[in-house]
């Protein structure tokens, strides 16, 4: 079925066993590329990057071809949340739409795209400016991080270009933009720095500072959800933690045998994973630089391997659950992982193949995946009641610190708990 006329999907294919439970990971839909456009004769197909939007109203496809696709969510027709009885394939209309009838759009952004990032633009605060969303009126940004070093920002409703971002001097790997809708823009870049831009500023110096220290390639870039943090994983063996505050080095995260390629935060701030080549997933506690756990990927016994000749465990992406208690992670050995970090093992598998990236949808219960063949594939998550408990952790960490948890008049056993020694 061709959605837009460039896009094929199969939709709510099984792919666990029938006795499997049902908190398995089970394929929801999957979108492919067309027909190659104007720029296959220099742009490769992967789908390095996908991201859904902070509301969880669009989700933006790096296709391959120089192409980003915006796809209003929810998909239409599409049933996301059939259950696990109902896993069977479903047609789907050509014309795919998300709520308020918003259409799917297409950025021609001419160079292959590596990184994307969403954020929202303010209704109030910015002033008047030709080319620019009109002050008052709320919108989202899309920004591309390209492979000659450029940055392209796009307002998603109208797919106008806002604007052209120029400084690194070659491939944008990744992107994050600060949570609390300031328009400060972090990028990282094979030019071994991350880049400070402040898109809120007038004319065209947006640049605010250029962080160097690394020595290789810089993969990717997560900053804290209370922006006090950022923290860059680059082609070595440690993960920089870097302060949104001063733009300044705090540490370097140690304990990795190979190269760090991927990190994240937690959504209270407390914790930080970072993941390596060396098949292994560190959490940390970014304010003491404390190892709290380490999670492996040891290839799967003989009655659960999906048939992959791969053994390489080598990690691409992790990131975090919405509610914060459960990690996904893609590997080289054709797996995605779903994590429970109480148990500290995986708790649910999901062949696919070729996996690059992988995001939570916002509001939980969806992972959505890129793969080397320009694929972007959704799966079920578990759906999670988060206990009172960890609740109350959740909010007071989300302004607490781990020193300032320490000092508190509290017994130990709490302090643990809330510093996530314990679970």
């Amino acid at each position: 079925m061709v959605l837009g006329g460039w896009l094929a999907l199969s939709h709510a294919v099984c792919v666990t066993a029938p006795s499997c439970s049902p908190d398995e990971p089970f394929l929801l839909a999957e979108l492919k590329p067309g027909r190659p456009q104007q720029y296959d004769w220099k742009a490769s197909c992967e789908t390095w990057s996908v991201a859904f939007s902070p509301d969880g109203t669009w989700f933006a496809w790096s296709q391959g071809h120089c192409i980003v696709k915006l796809i209003p969510w929810p998909l239409e027709e599409a049933d996301l949340s059939c259950k696990a009885s109902e896993r069977k394939t479903r047609g789907i209309k050509a014309d795919v739409r998300g709520g308020g009838g918003s259409k799917e759009k297409m950025l021609e952004c001419g160079q292959i795209v590596w990184g994307l990032a969403f954020s929202p633009w303010p209704q109030s605060g910015a002033k008047e400016r030709d080319g620019l969303p009109a002050p008052g009126r709320s919108c989202l940004i899309l920004a591309t991080g390209l492979n000659d070093g450029q940055i392209k920002v796009w307002e998603v409703q109208t797919g106008r270009l806002l604007f052209n971002l120029s400084g690194h001097l070659d491939v944008v790997r990744d992107l994050s933009f600060a949570p609390n809708g300031s328009l400060i823009l972090v990028s990282a870049s094979r030019d071994k720095t991350l880049r400070i831009w402040d898109l809120s500023r007038d004319g065209a110096s947006k640049q605010v500072q250029v962080l160097s220290g690394h020595r290789q390639w810089v993969y990717c870039c997560s900053i804290s959800p209370d922006c006090s943090m950022l923290c860059s994983a680059a082609g070595e063996k440690s993960a920089f933690l870097w302060s949104m505050r001063s733009y300044t080095l705090i540490r370097k995260l140690e304990g990795h045998q190979s190269s760090v390629v991927s990190c994240d935060f937690s959504p209270d701030s407390a914790l930080l994973v970072t993941a390596s080549y060396d098949t292994c997933v560190i959490m940390w506690d970014p304010y003491t630089g404390e190892q709290l756990r380490m999670l492996r990927h040891v290839p799967l016994p003989p009655a659960l391997d999906y048939g992959g000749d791969i053994h390489a465990s080598s990690l691409r992406s992790v990131c975090f659950s919405p509610e914060g208690l459960y990690l996904a992670t893609v590997a080289d050995d054709r797996l995605l992982r779903i994590w429970d970090l109480e148990l500290r093992t995986p708790v649910a598998f999901a062949p696919m193949t070729n996996g690059l990236c992988c995001v939570y949808f916002p509001h939980g219960g969806f992972i959505a995946t890129g793969t080397r063949d320009g694929h972007v594939q959704f799966w079920s998550a578990p759906k999670v009641l988060s206990s009172l408990k960890h609740l109350c952790r959740k909010a007071l960490r989300t302004f607490l610190t781990t020193y300032q948890v320490l000092a508190l008049p509290i017994p130990k056993k709490m302090k643990e708990f809330l510093t996530y020694r314990t679970f």
